[in-house]
């Protein structure tokens, strides 16, 4: 009954939102102060302006373990006294920690914090009047003035005396001496009082009387690493074979993975694996009927087999499938799967669960559509049923089922289409069971639903990146995201091509296109992914269409993996050149530099200890050669206008020495469409 409330009450929008205030409390605030719920006549210190906080903190902001935490507020009162304040944070459960706030300029303040472990963190605010430092701040001022000072010193010992009514232990001890020692030494006395010695223990017992809290407690999310960097290649299971017209089994697919991490991939991700539904099952090319050999899309999930929970009997048992996820693990892999809210008509939940689903005034089932598009082999679920609950906890535990068999990351097929309370609830309660769990929102669809997708829960997002090719869309859109406010809560996964989107850039540009794009994902994007056939430049497409011809969405497909023309070298150099350059790792980091020449796009990235600083350069014009000088910002990185330094270039694997801020490139596509190079600051 509680989890059924709970479902309501966040389905309802109750859960976690401001209640909508009383017209009322925007009247003045002489006519009733007491009306307004924030009103408090005691509160003298103000605190405004917090950043960062998320829609007036209804989302939590992201981060990775380790990754500093900066919170900024502006803090001020009214006269001279001094202010002092804290940042308090906690992971969830646990008691308060405290860092304190530094001075930045303006009534501007900071503090600092890194979470040590993967959860919810939550975080606030906490100010006072420093009464010893401001007394401190008025005696010095008073003394360089020239003005008597012996009662204001007699004001900070009574100070520092009332001090000892609550210290204990060593801090109460080393008071008491100081104050005594002041007592027996008149000439040093000042200086005493003044020390930083005495700075300190004041402020460490200073009972913050005045304090205020921040209205607010912030959340924080805190993922593993993977969550913001990895590279992903997308494996479609049953064409993984030899076997003309025959699926693939586990066991092909396991067969596959050496090669997979000798290219330095991180994650493996399988579009569905479940059995596919046979009623309405679509035939080659997407066609509205199938022959008796055609295998159905695996996206119409369900059959008289099973439905969410079973594997295709064609690739091999529950079994099979976890000594795929144990083999991929000892290559350091991890296995991704497809969760996708959607039901073949013959998916076992039509048959128990009729209320979950919508039926036609003539009994049918309503199939899905996106007119003018239809999806005759595919049935979405009703969110908003009378079982709500029942559909909502089936649907998180089938999530907690591949967990248990070894699943730690989902794609999330088209979760757009689905409620966002859903979205929130799920995510929410599953990593509060399994923090490590990692969630990538596979949605292509307008910039605020993309964005409301993040803020509800998604660890990482598709993106546009598919569709921006000229220098001057990737700039703006990556400035967007690197520098934007999104960027402490939507971290990117630059997908190159997916089953469902073969971009015109790859189906007219050739094998330069496939590395150019390659380059542009994988150093752009802490994350970026590839759909298998990428590393081959597979580009064939249905005319004047996005979409692959012949796609093995819709029939067994057998790859030659080794056939003329890959790029397996250029993701070999890419993806251990990312592992190996931890600027790479970030996305906040990315400067792009100056260039004249309209195809070449140049950015750099560096760590913020500057001992790690990768250049890349890239030709977008898949067709013709391009040269440009590009501008390096030298002075930030430490370096003099005049000194060598020494970079090495990553695909030629040859190491130069440069001079000067101005670097004149050539890359021909056919040859180089890209350069990547590390500074070797070691070397300077």
């Amino acid at each position: 009954m509680d989890e059924e409330r709970s479902i309501d009450n966040l389905s309802r929008g109750l859960v976690g939102l401001p209640k909508r205030r009383d017209p009322t409390h925007y009247q003045p605030a002489l006519r009733d102060p007491g009306s307004h719920p924030e009103w408090c006549p005691e509160a003298r210190i103000l605190i405004e302006d917090v950043w960062p906080e998320i829609d007036a903190g209804r989302y939590p902001i992201k981060r990775i373990i380790g990754d500093e935490v900066a919170v900024w507020a502006d803090l001020f009162r009214d006269g001279h006294d001094r202010i002092a304040a804290v940042v308090k944070y906690a992971c969830e459960g646990e008691a308060w920690r405290e860092t304190p706030f530094a001075f930045f300029d303006n009534d501007r303040w900071v503090a600092r914090f890194t979470p040590d472990r993967v959860g919810r963190w939550r975080y606030t605010i906490e100010a006072w009047t420093d009464r010893f430092a401001s007394w401190s701040d008025e005696l010095v001022t008073k003394r360089e003035a020239g003005q008597d000072i012996a009662l204001d010193l007699i004001e900070g010992e009574q100070l520092a005396r009332a001090a000892l009514d609550h210290a204990a232990g060593a801090d109460a001890a080393r008071l008491r001496a100081l104050l005594d020692g002041a007592a027996a030494d008149p000439a040093g006395r000042v200086e005493l009082m003044l020390s930083d010695e005495l700075r300190a223990l004041m402020a460490r017992l200073d009972e913050r009387a005045d304090r205020v809290r921040y209205r607010r407690e912030l959340e924080i999310v805190v993922d593993r690493p993977a969550a913001q960097f990895a590279a992903w290649y997308e494996m479609f299971a049953r064409s993984q074979g030899r076997r003309p017209g025959q699926s693939a089994t586990f066991d092909d697919c396991i067969a596959r993975l050496d090669e997979i991490a000798a290219l330095g991939f991180d994650v493996v991700y399988l579009p569905p694996i479940h059995p596919i539904g046979r009623v309405n099952r679509k035939g080659r090319d997407n066609t509205v009927v199938a022959l008796s050999e055609d295998p159905g899309s695996p996206y119409a999930i369900g059959a008289a087999e099973g439905g969410h929970r079973a594997v295709h009997r064609e690739l091999g048992t529950l079994a099979d499938f976890r000594r795929f996820v144990a083999a991929a693990g000892r290559l350091g892999i991890e296995v991704a799967l497809d969760f996708a809210v959607q039901c073949a008509p013959d998916h076992p939940w039509v048959r128990e669960h009729a209320q979950w689903f919508r039926f036609r005034p003539d009994g049918s089932i309503r199939y899905a559509e996106n007119p003018p598009k239809k999806y005759e082999d595919i049935v979405n679920v009703e969110f908003y049923n009378p079982d709500r609950a029942g559909l909502w906890t089936e649907l998180r535990d089938t999530v907690l089922f591949w967990i248990d068999e070894g699943v730690r990351t989902f794609r999330v097929d088209n979760p757009h289409t689905k409620p966002l309370p859903f979205w929130e609830w799920l995510i929410r309660d599953v990593k509060a069971r399994v923090p490590e769990a990692i969630f990538l929102a596979e949605a292509f669809t307008r910039p605020k639903m993309m964005r409301a997708l993040a803020k509800a829960g998604f660890t990482q997002s598709y993106t546009y990146f598919t569709w921006r090719n000229t220098k001057q869309e990737l700039t703006e859109y990556l400035n967007e995201l690197a520098q934007g406010a999104g960027r402490e809560y939507l971290r990117p996964n630059f997908f190159t091509n997916t089953p469902d989107i073969l971009p015109v850039f790859l189906q007219q540009g050739g094998r330069a296109a496939f590395r150019i794009r390659l380059a542009l994902a994988g150093t752009l994007s802490p994350a970026y992914g590839i759909y298998n056939g990428f590393e081959l430049c597979e580009n064939a497409a249905i005319p004047d269409r996005e979409e692959y011809l012949h796609s093995e969405k819709y029939e067994y497909k057998v790859w030659d993996w080794d056939r003329p023309g890959d790029i397996k070298h250029d993701i070999q150099v890419l993806n251990r050149f990312r592992r190996d350059n931890p600027a790479l790792h970030e996305l906040t980091n990315l400067r792009f530099l100056d260039c004249a020449d309209p195809n070449l796009l140049a950015y750099a990235k560096a760590t913020a200890d500057r001992r790690n600083i990768v250049i890349a350069v890239v030709n977008l014009d898949p067709h013709g050669t391009h040269a440009g000088d590009v501008m390096l910002p030298l002075d930030d990185w430490g370096i003099a206008a005049d000194q060598e330094f020494v970079v090495e270039e990553a695909f030629t694997d040859e190491g130069m020495t440069w001079r000067g801020n101005r670097r004149f490139l050539v890359l021909d596509p056919a040859q180089t469409p890209a350069l990547l190079f590390r500074l070797l600051v070691d070397a300077q």
